[in-house]
């Protein structure tokens, strides 16, 4: 089920959309999208807080809180709906298109009358837009790409989102008398930035109390089929469920079977044809006779195959059938390996908790080691000052050690500028424990120029990490358009870390440019890029991504011991 906190949040979001159309005061529409973050990341639900406990949550004002009250007690915010009829519902559908933000969403309703995604496309592909001040032809591009994003995204499923809705039906399944097994397979298994629909699979010996169960959660809309073999639901937020039930004996194969990739799976059964046997969800078994050979668990499958069992992150026929049968295949980076977090943020810039709690966090979490990295000042709407980041360092020295022994670096994000200079000169860098430099502007510069300005990044000595490489924002935003094999190049060359980002909606890099920069023998940083307590726990999405890269500890500097580390952002400076 959707929690109050993300109704909330995406009722404030919503909000801060509608002051910038309407032209209102910029910073007001931030500090809605502040306050926005601040409830999704709290941990209290704030459908039982009163108005002056919402404001102890970073970012909540008087009116914002009040606004709050209102909202749980009647489902509804007056003056949101009150602004919200002030604007045509087109408008505020063509602001989700990536790259098309408020005020020209307005211009093309007020000049043009475009009110939906589709006569915004149709008007391009009829050149109506040139005439607009601001709209041209690299514009038009720019849009239909955007609608091409966003159509595509519609169809699928964030990872996060998918992995919390299953996890709950697994949960409540799980408690079922009579289960043996329960998981989610297919691509959410295989950890896929996003996903179609969820498969969720149960051993038990009877079907129907699963598929009526299924059925009848609170988190479930809608039954799409519903049989003793299948079930199909479509829940509140819209994610389409299918359940099966297999017999204990036959978990394994089925497990196999329904986690997939399609062309995983043709190997594997091209591979059992060859050794004369037939594989299927019920299990391998004799072609002649139909006695079965394995089925109890994956790894007897996969045994009987002369695999290893295989990771389900790299079950996409990318060459993991070829390695397992030469004995190559990697061991996988895990969560487990992780000693560190190298890129989160405090509410000295755009976090949501202030520097203890975050250090607090972190050490729970049992990592040897902790990066404080907060804006730098060229994102002006951060407001940092020389001041402020050395003011927070030294709060930072003498939080060193306190917390479960946990050593703590101090570090900053910097802003890749256009020709790849960065904020603050060389002897201020000098005092950060590491640096991460990320393009945050200018995301259309002509390939050569954004190559050439990220490559002179990896150059600089006090850069350590390049932060969300591409800048991609799934479903939103395009990655920068650049020479990525001259960019893992130069990573490889300058000791220079390509950051595996977190975010759900960021994962960047994605897997498969892992794959290439890997081949470079670039290193990696899997970071959390947390701006707030919950967010710490979002590095297994980062991690799901690094295995999907094929990616082991070796390759990833923050499973590293923290000597091992430092040695490393020393780059050429080292002696």
């Amino acid at each position: 089920m959707v929690r109050p906190n993300e109704e909330v949040e995406a009722l404030l979001h919503e909000y801060a959309d509608l002051i910038a159309i309407t032209g209102g005061d910029a910073f007001r529409a931030r500090a809605y999208e502040k306050a926005a973050r601040a409830i999704g990341g709290c941990p209290a639900d704030v459908s039982h807080l009163d108005a002056a406990a919402l404001r102890e949550i970073p970012g909540v004002g008087r009116s914002i809180a009040e606004k709050v009250v209102e909202y749980v007690r009647t489902g509804h915010v007056t003056e949101v709906e009150e602004t919200r009829a002030r604007i045509p519902a087109g408008v505020r559908q063509l602001i989700t298109v990536p790259t098309l933000g408020p005020r020209k969403a307005l211009a093309l309703y007020e000049n043009l009358h475009i009110s939906s995604v589709d006569e915004l496309a149709d008007a391009i592909r009829a050149r109506k837009l040139r005439g607009l001040k601001g709209f041209g032809q690299k514009t038009e591009a720019n849009l239909l790409h955007g609608i091409a994003l966003m159509r595509q995204a519609g169809e699928r499923i964030p990872l996060s989102t998918a992995t919390e809705a299953a996890e709950d039906i697994v949960a409540e399944l799980s408690r079922i008398t009579g289960c043996k097994h329960c998981a989610y397979a297919g691509s959410l298994r295989r950890m896929k930035e996003t996903v179609g629909d969820i498969d969720v699979l149960v051993a038990a010996g009877r079907s129907a109390p699963f598929m009526d169960a299924l059925a009848e959660l609170p988190s479930t809309a809608e039954v799409v089929a519903h049989g003793a073999k299948k079930t199909s639901v479509r829940t509140l937020t819209g994610v389409q469920v299918d359940l099966r039930v297999v017999r204990p004996d036959s978990w394994g194969a089925g497990l196999q079977y329904f986690t997939g990739s399609k062309a995983h799976n043709i190997r594997t059964r091209t591979i059992a044809a060859h050794l004369g046997l037939k594989l299927s969800e019920y299990g391998l078994s004799e072609t002649g006779s139909g006695r079965r050979v394995a089925s109890r668990s994956e790894d007897e499958v996969y045994a009987r195959l002369g695999l290893p069992w295989i990771p389900p992150t790299l079950r996409e026929d990318r060459g993991e059938i070829e390695a397992g049968l030469r004995g190559e295949l990697p061991e996988v980076v895990t969560e487990r390996d992780v000693r560190g977090d190298l890129h989160t943020h405090t509410d000295l810039t755009d976090g949501l908790a202030p520097l203890e709690e975050m250090v607090a966090a972190a050490a729970e979490r049992g990592y040897a080691y902790y990066a404080v990295t907060d804006h730098a000042p060229d994102l002006r709407m951060q407001r940092m000052t020389d001041e402020k980041i050395l003011a927070q360092r030294e709060r930072v020295r003498s939080l060193d050690g306190r917390y479960h022994g946990m050593r703590l670096l101090h570090g900053a994000e910097l802003n890749i500028g256009p020709e790849g200079e960065v904020d603050w000169p060389d002897g201020f860098l000098a005092g950060f424990d590491l640096c991460v430099a990320s393009v945050h502007s200018h995301f259309t510069l002509g390939r050569r120029a954004m190559t050439r300005r990220i490559v002179r990044a990896c150059e600089n000595p006090r850069v350590n990490v390049i932060g969300h490489p591409t800048t991609r924002l799934i479903g939103r935003r395009p990655g920068i358009d650049a020479d990525l094999d001259e960019v893992f190049a130069a990573c490889a060359r300058t000791g220079t870390a390509l950051e595996i980002n977190s975010q759900p909606d960021r994962l960047d890099l994605g897997d498969e440019d892992i794959l290439r920069a890997r081949s470079h023998g670039a290193r990696f940083a899997v970071d959390s890029d947390a701006h707030s307590v919950p967010q710490l726990a979002l590095l297994r999405y980062g991690i799901g991504t690094a295995q999907r890269g094929w990616l082991t500890p070796d390759d990833v500097i923050n499973t590293w011991p923290l000597r091992r580390l430092r040695r490393f952002l020393r780059k050429d400076r080292a002696g």
